[in-house]
């Protein structure tokens, strides 16, 4: 089945369709470093270089495509932005829709973050996309499915949605039940690529790790501000939290490498406790050398990719490229999902768009 990827990045969709069965037979993508990331890895596949709109009428020569995907810029709609959907990149998303207009697949699937799905703010913004979807002859749902649910070692939710032609059954929560699977723990992920500066584990953040001096406390250790940032320190025995674009510097993640390595007991939790029965907070530089950040190597395989993909770029825009992401192995499973609506060819249900907003959210 033939695809076309759009809003690329550096290809975590692409190799999560791969892996599914699909040939990607071209691409669109901005930034330059993602470009060189995604051509080093995708040889095979014709990248247009630039902005969309520019691309637009080289991507329309296609024709007899299965399905479109992509994950347009998201700031606009993000928790962690200002979540304003009148910023430039929030109009992203409609010229993906231009694109479906001017291909006319059979099936697509555009992904965002949780916020585009869920908030009532922005409720104008999805009844216009999905009237928008509905006028170009597409069935639509709309998921919001976490990464951790499908055996990826990171909670990252996000929303996805699917739209087929009306001949196509409708992407029902049913068929991605079948590919639920617990995550491993960060020890069985990471735990192999040994400390950070060996030769397995050599892309090292050096961005330094200071305690807070007004810590926020929460239920958990692994929540709250003990650190200065908004890095979180991770628990080796469960998943790490959605991964940033903004890692490299103190918005990095923290690992305590004796409580990875050597099982000993957690320093986090330790000071956690200390804190929760009354203790004072220690001085800034008052922490063991062993708390470091994570790095490139482990942010690569939390995301899913392969172990020899390759990243281009200095290290900022490596760590931006993965945190962009969408996991590889959540986006193997839409799209097998996706396929198997395209192998199926079953009759169309029937839903009532006339109001362009009857979407059916699934929460897993």
């Amino acid at each position: 089945m033939r695809a076309i990827s759009l809003f690329t990045g550096a290809g975590g969709m692409d190799v999560g369709f791969k892996r599914a069965g699909f040939d990607i037979i071209a691409a669109s993508e901005l930034d330059l470093y993602a470009c060189a990331t995604f051509r080093e890895n995708h040889k095979e596949v014709v990248l247009y270089e630039g902005d969309i709109t520019e691309n637009l009428q080289s991507l329309a020569a296609y024709k007899d495509v299965d399905v479109v995907f992509g994950g347009p810029p998201c700031q606009g709609f993000s928790v962690a932005g200002k979540m304003d959907p009148n910023d430039p990149r929030s109009q992203l998303i409609f010229r993906f829709a231009d694109v479906i207009d001017a291909i006319n697949p059979r099936a697509f699937v555009m992904e965002n973050v949780k916020a585009l799905g869920a908030l009532s703010k922005f409720s104008e913004v999805r009844h216009e996309l999905m009237s928008r979807f509905y006028k170009s002859g597409y069935t639509v749902n709309m998921h919001i499915l976490n990464a951790k649910d499908f055996g990826v070692p990171q909670s990252r939710e996000r929303v996805f949605f699917i739209g087929v032609k009306p001949d196509l059954k409708a992407a029902s929560l049913h068929k991605f039940k079948q590919f639920l699977l617990p995550p491993p723990s960060l020890r069985e992920s990471i735990g192999h690529l040994g400390h950070a500066g060996s030769p397995t584990n050599s892309k090292v953040c050096n961005a330094k790790v200071t305690l807070a001096s007004k810590p926020i406390l929460r239920k958990s250790p692994y929540a709250g501000m003990m650190f200065n940032g908004q890095g979180r320190p991770l628990n080796p025995d469960g998943w790490a939290s959605t991964l940033p674009a903004s890692m490299g510097g103190n918005r990095s993640p923290i690992i305590d490498e004796e409580h990875l390595y050597n099982n000993s007991p957690s320093w986090v939790e330790q000071y956690h406790r200390h804190l929760m029965n009354g203790g004072k907070p220690y001085s800034l530089n008052d922490i063991p050398d062993y708390l470091r950040r994570l790095t490139v190597d482990e942010a690569i395989l939390l995301q899913g990719f392969p172990v020899d993909y390759k990243f281009c770029g200095p290290q900022s825009k490596v760590f931006s490229q993965i945190g962009n992401a969408v996991p590889c192995k959540l986006a193997q499973v839409v799209a097998s999902v996706v396929r198997q609506i395209l192998e199926e060819k079953n009759d169309a249900q029937n839903y009532d768009y006339s109001e362009g907003e009857n979407l059916e959210l699934s929460l897993i």
